[in-house]
């Protein structure tokens, strides 16, 4: 069964929103005895299945028919929110990753003997933050995706009809009657 475009959006979109809210959880969590470290690496690993869903969706040959990548970036559209994707995924992912990894540090470094006293927790607001620009980006994506097939159909609306708008095979036919009359 092929992937279709519809799948491919849904696909981008749930891998955004689970990294999204496993953000959200993991900055609500962060105490010793919560999971946030674990949370932040899944936040983090669902964002970047979320950025590998995204970009392969804009070139997958659906259907069976490939465009050159030429034709797609021959876009501005499609050319800004590609790269505006891909900045915010980076972004993302340096927003998830930097308090997970630094949290991950405080508590393996932990010299107290009770965990439940307070211990220096990684910096408040940057998992959530970077949880948001996890859905901006899935967001982003999933707008790319739609001027992708925007860019597909004119491509191959173009190889069908000629500049005059008529269909090819209907023009070459018509250019055969002028010949024989």
């Amino acid at each position: 069964m092929a992937v279709t475009i519809k799948q491919m959006s849904l696909i981008v979109a749930t891998l955004g929103v689970v990294s999204f809210v496993l953000g959200v959880v993991a900055e609500n969590k962060k105490y010793p005895t919560d999971p946030s470290v674990a949370l932040g690496y899944l936040s983090t690993a669902f964002l970047l299945a979320c950025i590998v869903a995204g970009y392969l969706s804009l070139f997958y040959p659906y259907k069976g028919k490939s465009v050159p990548q030429s034709v797609l970036f021959r876009s501005t559209s499609f050319l800004v929110f590609f790269n505006i994707a891909l900045f915010t995924g980076g972004l993302a992912a340096t927003l998830l990753l930097w308090p997970t990894i630094t949290e991950q540090l405080h508590l393996s470094r932990n010299i107290h003997k009770n965990l439940e006293t307070t211990c220096p927790t990684a910096k408040t607001g940057l998992l959530g933050g970077g949880a948001f620009v996890s859905l901006d980006s899935a967001l982003f994506w999933l707008v790319a995706l739609m001027l992708a097939d925007n860019a597909r159909e004119d491509y191959f609306d173009d190889l069908t009809t000629n500049g005059k708008g008529l269909d090819k095979a209907a023009y070459d036919e018509a250019e055969h009657l002028k010949g024989s009359a």
